[in-house]
């Protein structure tokens, strides 16, 4: 910087400077939304919020667009929500978004934006607002592991210490939600649909729609009472396993009666009768379809705890059911033999295998090897129970001889093309294939067995006679697959293809990443020679440039290179050319300072990449972030982002030390005629001056007081008159007293 004696030439050169880049330094201001809410808790029935907005001109484009955006519950912007989007407010600088908040949030930190599309700009994200919408919003209803069955009264005993797990059970996909469980009015750390406890206590529960919105959402539940009980050791007298025929009695009875207790008796976990006081007994019905099952009582009462008896099975010797354990197509190789495996639910069974629809002699037992292709099947007998049924009949299995064999090879562990460095191919099965094309797994019998050979494009590779093979190197890959060799059967694989990256690392860089008039171009060079490559050059996806082994950048956006020579592109990191903006550039402190004589005062920048601080004499003070004044003056601030530079002028005054005035004598001699105030109260904007006449009536009241009272035009209708002031600075009294004006 050339210097210069003279603090003119200082303004001279800061004013040039915004200038030359007075179409960036006018860009518009999007400023912070505000709302008068401070946490977004909807349902179906109210979800309409109003979001303020203002920004500063100039104008927009005629095709700009504002939209309202909201973070995720973590107050990031990586992927935001787009609310609202407005096309009529680009002539209006301080209008409102209504939004409705999505059916999918739920959160403590979410945060608003608003972005324009022409010119592209984003305001600064809003404080974190708890935002929640009540997918569910009525009264929860909870029992013991939410069958729905509420205790009369409310009470659950646990039995011996037991522990009892309660769940709501009228809402809907209750495992998404978040819960707050209570035990006598203490919250609990559990989060989930259902708590299982072993301590007494008066449990409810609400859903967690935050700490603002949960009480509002309606949802707290019932209470449940949970007390310590005694067993009393319920269980089902007689056989835990009994087998009726249809028409036969039974009744089952629970070894615990005559005490006034409830009895709830279950089916296979449902109920099918009671709660009924002294309903000790149950009597099956065999005439109906389906009678067999588990049968269990419950029991709960004064002088009982909730207790639930082991189950008792019963069966039906009528109806039994005949089910093929194997496969139904096997292939039998040469000389191997195989097992057919049948089940059945009969009482009492008897087994008679057939081949080819005829008997097999002593081919009596559930289970028959085989070493003969045909077609096999086994026919069951109930013999046990007062009651006869007609034989059934398993599914038929077909045996046939292996007409041809195939590999199956895979990828081992995680593969994806064109990101893996290496990977291994491995036989992952061998089929045994039949004329009908029915396979068999014989993976275990026969992977010893084979000889192996790997190819690679059709063509065999040197060594690799194993079931696997590992590629490392980009330049192996291409389609593999693996031959094997058994007894005059040749069989051959599906084939894998293998596409391994290059594992080089391509970077683009820019002499710069802001965007502005006058300043140098920004150039983007590759790491990478392009002499003999295929390569794109992209911006915000989409190419702009195939030819160029550098490229420049004439407008904002993202800039990525892609290297297509190989099998798998050579992606580039990314680089953003944005516009500068004034707002880029920020002080912590105000740019006309005060201090104290003697002390120092440090202003710190950010937002640019380096620093410079001068002198009215354009002296270099400092190249850092920040600066220590100790002396008054006027100082300059060059800020540098990449190509793009920006101003500000600080000034710095000593605080005065004189004491607010209480008489000034406004008689027109220009001496002492006006209210002068320190400058820690005047010409600042934040400071509010308001004096008030003896009455008590409001007179004059200015922020940023410019030491301008009483003004030419202010009349006095006595010689000497008392007023009354008050300095306020953020709605705080600073300073207030009394002015005796003497004409």
């Amino acid at each position: 910087m050339e210097k210069t004696s003279s603090y003119n030439r200082i303004l001279v050169f800061a004013f040039a400077t915004l200038f030359l880049i007075s179409g960036i330094l006018s860009a518009q201001v999007l400023e912070k939304p505000t709302t008068v809410w401070t946490a977004a808790c909807a349902s179906a029935s109210f979800n309409s919020f109003d979001v303020s907005f203002r920004w500063n001109p100039p104008l927009v484009d005629s095709d700009n667009e504002f939209v309202l955006e909201l973070s995720d519950a973590n107050g990031n912007f990586g992927s935001p929500t787009e609310l609202v989007r407005l096309d009529d407010k680009n002539n209006d600088f301080n209008f409102d978004f209504t939004f409705s908040v999505p059916n999918n949030v739920r959160g403590e930190n979410y945060k608003l934006r608003v972005r324009s599309t022409s010119p592209a700009k984003t305001s600064p994200a809003t404080d974190s607002y708890p935002m929640h919408f009540f997918n569910f919003s009525s009264p929860l209803l909870i029992s013991q592991d939410g069958s729905g069955n509420i205790p009369s009264g409310g009470t659950i005993q646990a039995c011996g210490g037991g522990s009892v797990t309660l769940a709501p059970h009228n809402i809907p996909n209750a495992s998404t939600y978040s819960y707050n469980w209570y035990r006598s009015g203490t919250l609990l750390s559990e989060k989930s649909e259902s708590i299982t406890v072993n301590s007494t206590g008066m449990y409810y529960v609400e859903l967690d729609y935050g700490s603002v919105c949960s009480g509002s959402a309606n949802t707290l539940s019932n209470t449940i009472e949970i007390s310590n009980g005694s067993s009393l050791g319920i269980a089902l007298n007689g056989s835990s396993d009994v087998s009726l025929c249809p028409g036969d009695s039974h009744v089952l009875e629970a070894n615990v009666s005559g005490m006034g207790l409830n009895y709830t008796w279950y089916k296979d976990g449902s109920v099918i009768s009671g709660p009924t006081v002294d309903a000790n007994t149950f009597s099956i019905d065999t005439s109906i379809s389906g009678f067999e099952g588990n049968y269990e009582v419950e029991i709960d009462g004064a002088s009982a705890c909730l207790e639930r008896s082991a189950p008792v099975t019963i069966r039906s010797l009528g109806n039994f059911e005949v089910t093929r354990q194997n496969e139904e197509n096997i292939v039998l190789l040469p000389s191997q033999t195989k097992t057919l495996t049948t089940t059945t639910t009969a009482t009492t069974p008897t087994y008679q295998w057939f081949k080819d629809g005829s008997p097999i002699t002593d081919a009596t037992n559930s289970t028959l090897e085989i070493n003969e292709t045909g077609v096999y099947f086994a026919r069951v007998t109930e013999n046990g129970g007062g009651c006869s049924a007609s034989p059934l009949d398993s599914e038929k299995t077909t045996i046939v001889s292996p007409d041809s064999f195939e590999f199956v090879v895979d990828y081992v562990g995680s593969y994806t093309s064109c990101q893996n460095t290496d990977v291994t191919l491995s036989l992952s099965a061998i089929n045994a294939v039949s004329g009908s094309s029915a396979k068999t797994d014989v993976t275990t019998e026969l992977q010893s067995s084979f000889s192996y050979q790997w190819s690679h494009n059709n063509s065999n590779v040197n060594g690799e006679t194993s079931k696997t093979i590992t590629i490392s190197n980009f330049e192996n890959n291409g389609t593999y697959k693996l031959d094997g060799v058994l007894d005059g059967f040749n069989a051959s694989s599906n084939n894998l293809t293998v596409t391994l990256s290059t594992n080089k690392v391509l970077e683009i860089t820019a002499n710069g990443t802001v965007l502005c008039e006058g300043a140098d171009p920004i150039v983007f060079n590759s790491s990478e020679s392009l002499g003999d490559e295929t390569f794109e050059w992209l911006k915000d996806g989409s190419t702009i440039d195939s030819s160029s082994e550098s490229i420049t950048a004439t407008d904002v956006g993202v800039y990525q290179l892609i290297i297509n020579t190989h099998d798998c592109p050579i992606i580039s990191n990314e680089v953003t050319i944005r516009t500068f903006d004034e707002s880029l550039l920020s002080l912590d402190k105000p740019q006309e300072l005060i201090i104290i004589e003697g002390e120092t005062e440090t202003v710190t920048a950010s937002g640019a990449e380096s620093y410079q601080w001068f002198d009215a004499n354009n002296n270099l003070l400092g190249t850092q972030d920040f600066y220590n004044f100790e002396l008054e003056g006027e100082f300059l601030l060059v800020a540098n982002f990449g190509n793009c530079t920006s101003n500000k002028v600080i000034t710095v005054t000593y605080r005065d030390t004189f004491s607010i005035p209480n008489v000034i004598t406004a008689n027109g001699d220009g001496i002492n005629d006006l209210w002068v105030l320190p400058n820690t109260y005047s010409r600042n904007q934040d400071v509010v001056i308001t004096i008030y006449d003896e009455r008590g009536r409001q007179v004059f009241s200015q922020s940023n007081y410019e030491n301008n009272w009483p003004q030419s035009t202010t009349s006095f209708n006595k010689q000497n008159m008392v007023f009354y002031y008050k300095v306020t600075k953020g709605g705080e009294s600073l300073k207030q007293g009394t002015i005796t004006v003497i004409q």
